[in-house]
């Protein structure tokens, strides 16, 4: 290229226009570099702050860095926000404040660019479509650094990062932190049933049994996406997050406004796997349809039920992946009686750059054993997974 390029930071996503945005690989259905996933898209991040949800009153200030040509081009982005608190990332760093606070240090506030209250991998680095990849990506991942220094704030931290991401932190100096979540991998089952003949003769018959138990009571499913998501389905739907959110976290993140924004800008995109009885809904999940993949988000309910939240959240979950062909179902953070649903341990990985260098070679070491720990938990959660031994998914 032989643009100038320069980064600049935006507070207000709403101020990014949704054309340029659109041509960012990854952040629209258009683009055919990454497969679309929707939480990188102008849909989804502009509502979380319109509706009040990610916004400088709940501690997310947006400090999104863009990369333009002097032509005021938008050729790539981080999405990132000036944080006083480190809430809803779900990769934990108390420890990390804590230490450096009592050292006399000042950790907060922080840089995090990540997805608010969203522990999906997804691109961060992006990229306008036909564009020399590494080359920008590697000017933002720079660039983030000078930012941080021109703050006078402690760090950056980019997490839920895609493999194919992290080697450019990683070459520019960050510290890569590595964790684990359960993915369910579809190996081109033509449904549910051709998936469960390959585990294990006992693992098959509990979970039968298990989907059996849920559906009990009268119990059955709806999905729900599209022109389903009415304002009166999103009223009973927020019940159910405000009921278990309110004793999961305290203070519910996301606000009902927030539904309302995407059922209106990106309700193609969105499914619900709602269950009714007796005439009327008493728990639902809420996912998300990507390019190649489902995201489980959150789910709530006003009735208890055996196994319900088994069925509602990874079953269904399950059955719409593999009637619409995607390849792969991420169930969202921690969970490892996923692990017997059929879903296995994958690697997921953030970078952070850490401007004070007795900070940064404290968590460095830190780290490295961390990784190390993760691996080894890998490979024993893999020799207990449910599939008949030499018929064990292979991640992609």
């Amino acid at each position: 290229m032989t643009d100038e390029l320069s980064i600049r930071v935006e507070r207000s996503f709403t101020a990014i226009s949704p054309e340029s945005w659109s041509r960012l690989s990854g952040a629209s259905k258009a683009c055919s570099t990454l497969a679309y996933n929707p939480f990188v898209s102008h849909a989804f991040l502009s509502s979380l702050e319109e509706s009040g949800s990610a916004t400088a009153e709940t501690g997310w200030l947006g400090h999104h860095l863009l990369l333009e040509t002097d032509r005021g081009e938008l050729i790539g982005a981080l999405p990132g926000y000036l944080k006083n608190h480190s809430q809803g990332e779900y990769v934990f760093d108390h420890g990390w404040a804590d230490a450096f606070e009592r050292a006399g240090g000042r950790y907060y506030p922080k840089l995090q660019c990540s997805i608010p209250f969203t522990p999906a991998t997804g691109p961060r680095l992006l990229v306008a479509e036909g564009l020399p990849r590494l080359a920008i990506q590697n000017a933002i991942a720079e660039n983030l650094k000078e930012v941080v220094r021109r703050l006078g704030i402690s760090s950056a931290h980019i997490t839920f990062v895609p493999d194919e991401e992290i080697g450019v932190f990683e070459m520019d100096g960050y510290l890569h932190r590595t964790d684990q979540q359960f993915h369910f991998i579809n190996d081109g089952y033509a449904n549910h049933e051709e998936f469960l003949e390959t585990l294990a003769s006992r693992k098959r018959k509990a979970l039968r049994k298990e989907r059996r138990a849920a559906l009990e009571n009268g119990i059955s499913i709806d999905w729900l996406t599209g022109s389903d998501l009415t304002e009166r389905i999103w009223d009973q739907f927020f019940k159910f997050y405000m009921d278990t959110g309110g004793r999961k976290w305290g203070r519910p993140y996301l606000t009902r406004k927030f539904y309302s924004l995407i059922g209106e800008r990106m309700a193609d995109d969105i499914l619900l796997v709602m269950a009714k009885r007796d005439g009327r809904y008493i728990a639902g999940a809420i996912n998300f349809i990507g390019g190649d993949t489902l995201y489980g988000r959150h789910w709530g309910c006003i009735e208890d039920h055996p196994f319900l939240h088994f069925e509602v959240c990874y079953h269904q979950a399950i059955d719409f992946a593999l009637s619409k062909g995607l390849k792969r179902v991420e169930a969202g953070a921690q969970g490892e009686h996923k692990l017997a649903r059929g879903y296995l341990p994958v690697t997921t990985h953030s970078a952070h750059y850490v401007a004070h260098a007795g900070l940064r070679r404290a968590i460095g070491d830190y780290l490295a054993r961390e990784r190390a720990d993760v691996e080894h938990m890998s490979e024993v959660l893999g020799e207990h997974s449910p599939f008949r031994k030499g018929e064990r998914q292979q991640e992609d």
